[in-house]
């Protein structure tokens, strides 16, 4: 059981959450605090004060007074004309995270919400009710509006919601469960939708799938070394504590324990003075990218934990303060950032890729064909990697760099945050695909070096790979192979570091 408090959700919390659907509650203290701001929502509302949010519009609307006797048709009116998400939904995992994340948030007692929305939004979390949210419509900023009303859509009975595997009604969903939905009174649409919970969790998720695919991208990179007689000179550990980045050396050691025992690798002299670029600087490079999954996990962690809806209350209602923490810039540079760090990996997995099949770079069979010229073994599949890494690099153009005004100027900057995190997702899931045509071209290669040289830890990546696909022996379609790799790599709990390096499973 994971017990939110909205000050201390760690990420392997959350993974535990949103993969192994572990149970969630609240704990008794950050209740309390929810029930003591609430308390000071309906002095507000019983004294008429003027408060954003609570007694009046939003955005432009601002200054438009509403009455006691609205405010329950003020918050409905708002979730429903909120709701303007467009395109495909957000995965599920997505969703469930958004759930989870606006939960916690709600219970740093600054929100001013029912301690009952809360558990609504928890009871979605245990019963496994993912609300269906589209993924296009959110400027990042005012909060994810579009994307978060089609989460509070659910919890008053209406919109989808995807439910043991279907797409329906989320009433149905509720029903099902035995779940009421809610009537939400002051304050509670605008402290659902005013918070960054869309572009965090689409990052959290694509953090958690890029760190694992990082740790992979060394071991496939070491496969690699082996099919070409690599040097492992270059990984030395004087050679990076000279320079003095700490993922570099990280990424060093563990390329040294990944090949200590291989008799396939070479010393600097023995077949050619130094490798190329993208073996030689395996760790300057992927280190590099770890020094950005740690500027991302740093910022995630913090966002996850963050009061982002406005206004807040302090002091019990002493003060009720109007600001700008639904502002997404933060996440938005750290996805940006993402991107162009998890489309490196790509970029140098595709020139090894390149090294590994073109007979002017090695003494292999020309593109590890079986029947040179007759069989054009796995010629094309560089070419599908140097498409998706073309492809990675207009996907890594920074979401940050753009704004568009809106609310008739009121809302004049915003930070593309969620389109930044969208981007970075399909950074990854390209990178994968790239790393898994490597893995199917450096196993080949390994193949033919030997597979008793290889060491222990690349032999057992080998055996479990073949296990899925088969060697190259004649042509086929290869598009199935790159799936089933990249389904492995997706799905599978095997992650690497120095304490688990050996422990290679689905």
């Amino acid at each position: 059981m994971v017990t939110l408090n909205g000050q201390t959700l760690t990420f392997p919390e959350v993974r535990r959450v949103l993969f192994d659907r572990e149970q969630v509650t609240a704990s008794e203290e950050s209740v309390k605090k929810v029930q003591a701001s609430r308390k000071a929502v309906e002095r507000i509302v019983d004294e008429g004060k003027t408060v954003y949010g609570i007694t009046t519009g939003f955005g432009k609307f601002s200054d438009v007074f509403i009455g006691k006797e609205d405010v329950e048709a003020l918050q409905l009116n708002l979730i429903r004309s909120h709701a303007c998400g467009i395109g495909e939904p957000f995965p599920e995992v997505v969703s469930r995270a958004m759930v989870l994340l606006r939960a916690n948030a709600l219970l740093k007692g600054y929100s001013g919400v029912r301690p009952v929305v809360i558990e609504r939004l928890l009871d979605l979390v245990n019963k496994g009710i993912h609300p269906v949210i589209p993924q296009q419509g959110s400027l990042g900023a005012s909060g994810d509006l579009a994307p978060l009303s089609h989460l509070a859509l659910v919890l008053i009975g209406e919109g989808e919601v995807f439910y043991k595997g279907e797409r329906m009604p989320g009433i149905d969903a509720l029903t099902k469960e035995g779940i009421f939905p809610i009537t939400l009174t002051a304050k509670e649409g605008l402290a659902l939708i005013n918070g960054t919970q869309a572009m965090t969790a689409m990052g959290v998720v694509a953090y958690l799938e890029a760190e694992k695919l990082a740790y992979q991208s060394e071991l496939i990179a070491a496969l690699t070394i082996e099919g070409l007689r690599g040097i492992t000179c270059a990984f030395d550990e004087d050679i990076h504590l000279a320079r003095g980045y700490k993922e570099q050396v990280q990424v060093a050691e563990r390329m040294r324990h990944h090949l200590v025992d291989s008799r396939l690798t070479t010393k600097q002299g023995e077949i050619r003075v130094q490798d190329a670029y993208s073996i030689r600087c395996i760790p300057q490079v992927h280190g590099a990218t770890w020094q950005t999954l740690n500027y991302v996990k740093e910022k995630l962690e913090i966002e996850m934990n963050a009061a982002t809806d406005n206004p807040l209350i302090f002091n019990d209602g002493e003060k009720v303060l109007s600001g700008g923490n639904f502002h997404g810039q933060p996440i938005a540079f750290a996805m940006d950032f993402l991107s162009i760090a998890m489309a490196e990996l790509a970029n140098i997995s595709e020139r090894r890729i390149e090294r590994l099949v073109n007979p002017q770079l090695n003494d292999l069979p020309p593109f590890l064909s079986p029947e040179p010229g007759l069989q054009s073994g796995a010629m094309i599949m560089q070419y599908a990697a140097a498409s998706l890494v073309s492809e990675n690099k207009t996907l890594a153009h920074p979401a940050s760099v753009d704004s568009i005004p809106s609310s008739a100027n009121q809302e004049d900057h915003v930070s593309m945050g969620t389109i930044g995190s969208r981007h970075a997702y399909l950074v990854i899931t390209n990178a994968r695909r790239v790393l898994s045509i490597e893995a199917i071209c450096a196993m080949q290669a390994t193949e033919i070096r030997g597979i008793d040289q290889m060491a222990q830890t690349t032999r057992q990546f080998l055996t479990k790979g073949r296990e899925l696909v088969p060697s190259i022996t004649k042509d086929r379609v290869f598009s199935k192979d790159i799936e089933v790799i990249n389904a492995w790599l997706k799905d599978s709990e095997f992650h690497f570091d120095k304490q688990t390096t050996n422990k290679i499973h689905s």
